[in-house]
């Protein structure tokens, strides 16, 4: 391929590496790169644990709409293209980290997120719009999906003194998580996030309450 000049790409693997002093970094793959003189590559080394590791390899600018098994440890960079994103970690996601997420997808629409550990911070009720941190602004999210996570984590979107989703217009979402962050479908600090959902998914057929249809007016 003599006339190859770009070449857009997305890699991503997982592994499990059970011998220590086989810990490639950042560096290393980007060693294995030096050769493209007309082309920007990044990378993202995760450890998850002592085994367990992400390892993504992408082209610069980023043009795909998807991204994957996004962890604590993710690239400031910019990822204008992107629409679907899923987040997962095994250490507890902070507030500040959503809103970096928020920055950094400016136009995402689809997002899922896996974490099953409570965050290290906790909130009082009711949480001050000006303080602490700001609010996470996302702007275009149309569908959110709650895989194992703690409670904590549905409060974190849910709630409108810390997260805005002005667009939510899919939920899907452990039924019994849902009752506890609207505090059975009475607490006013996430009837905002709600107002214009149109499709609620739990994983157990449901015969839903009036208090349900009513919290969702636009179901």
């Amino acid at each position: 391929m003599t006339r190859l000049r770009t070449f857009t790409f997305y890699v991503s693997t997982e592994n499990y590496v059970h011998d220590s002093t086989l810990r490639l970094s950042n560096n290393d793959i980007q060693e294995t790169f030096k050769n493209m003189e007309n082309q920007q590559v990044n990378c993202i080394v995760d450890f998850v644990d002592d085994v367990y590791v992400l390892c993504k390899v992408f082209s610069l600018p980023f043009r795909l709409d998807h991204f994957e098994w996004i962890t604590n440890n993710f690239s400031t960079m910019i990822f204008n293209s992107v629409t679907y994103l899923m987040l997962f970690d095994r250490v507890s996601f902070k507030h500040e980290f959503f809103v970096r997420v928020a920055r950094a997808f400016p136009l995402l629409k689809y997002l899922s997120v896996h974490n099953g550990k409570a965050p290290f911070w906790r909130f009082p009720k009711p949480h001050p719009v000006d303080n602490y941190s700001p609010i996470a602004e996302y702007l275009h999210l149309i569908s959110l999906h709650f895989g194992f996570v703690s409670n904590c984590y549905v409060d974190q979107f849910l709630n409108e003194t810390k997260t805005n989703l002005p667009r939510l217009i899919e939920l899907k979402i452990n039924y019994r998580q849902l009752k506890s962050a609207t505090e059975n479908f009475t607490r006013n600090e996430t009837r905002r996030n709600y107002a214009m959902v149109k499709r609620l998914i739990v994983a157990n057929s449901i015969v839903f309450s009036e208090d349900v249809y009513r919290y969702f007016p636009s179901s």
